[in-house]
């Protein structure tokens, strides 16, 4: 790699040195930081979590309390209701969530069940798009993918294997060394070379069924989105509780479903 260009190691993307902005880089690393896990931090927490030192961690915490973004109590700091403003306007205006929600709908219309479109985010898959009817609401699903924009561990989901299945060996092995297999429940593969199997499976059949592997008494089966040129975008799933479906019932008559839409939306992505 030339001397003046820097490489972001996730995307391979380059950038030319002088156009890269280093303070708004770590600006956007450090609320990255706060999640679910710690929702309060402190400028310890924060240079530890970003790599700053604590005197840098402090100033931007300041900074972005000074705009808005991140609320205090002179000690920790949290995010504010601000931030959505950059979700709400990714929602808003991209393409696929505004392509996909009408079909979602009528699915959860003609089924009943839960559907979602979700991309993959490193370690994360993230729904960007869901239907489902409001008189579902009187059980329970999976709160955290009933919200759009919430992050759910990809190995160990229908959808974020889906898209694991898309990478090569290689690449599947790297993102493994580099994130791990963290158990969730009893049911979560944990097995290395059993979870590269299970990714090669998913490959050849095309489509994921995945059980009680993220969250207990969850079922979910999912495909891949591909766009013009055979790339796995995203990934559309139904998502239901086992006591209310089958793994045989999601086979035969949501799996044809998923297909048939994921063909119409090829051309759209």
């Amino acid at each position: 790699m030339r001397y003046d260009l820097i490489e972001n190691k996730i995307s391979g993307e380059t950038i030319k040195l002088d156009d890269y902005i280093s303070g708004l880089a770590k600006g956007l690393s450090l609320l990255e930081a706060f999640g679910v896990d710690r929702q309060k931090l402190n400028s310890s927490q924060i240079a530890e979590r970003t790599g700053l030192s604590r005197t840098a961690a402090r100033r931007y915490l300041r900074t972005l309390k000074f705009l808005g973004y991140l609320e205090s109590d002179d000690h920790y700091f949290w995010l504010t209701h601000k931030v959505l403003r950059l979700s709400s306007s990714y929602l808003s205006s991209a393409h696929l969530p505004k392509v996909v929600q009408p079909i979602l709908n009528l699915l959860s219309t003609q089924t009943t069940h839960t559907f979602s479109l979700v991309v993959l985010d490193e370690h994360e898959v993230v729904p960007i798009a869901r239907g489902y009817l409001p008189q579902q609401n009187h059980f329970r699903l999976n709160p955290y993918g009933m919200h759009l924009g919430n992050r759910l561990p990809a190995h160990a989901t229908s959808t974020g294997k889906v898209l694991l299945a898309a990478l090569s060996l290689e690449e599947q092995k790297n993102w493994v060394e580099k994130y791990g297999l963290k158990r969730l429940t009893p049911y979560t593969i944990q097995d290395k070379d059993h979870f590269y199997r299970v990714l090669a499976e998913i490959q050849t059949q095309d489509y994921c069924l995945s059980k009680e592997e993220h969250e207990l008494g969850i079922i979910a089966i999912a495909v891949p989105i591909l766009n013009a040129q055979g790339v796995a975008v995203a990934a559309l799933n139904c998502m239901s509780q086992t006591n209310h479906v089958t793994e045989e019932q999601l086979i035969q008559q949501i799996l044809p479903l998923l297909r048939n839409t994921a063909y119409e939306l090829r051309s759209m992505v």
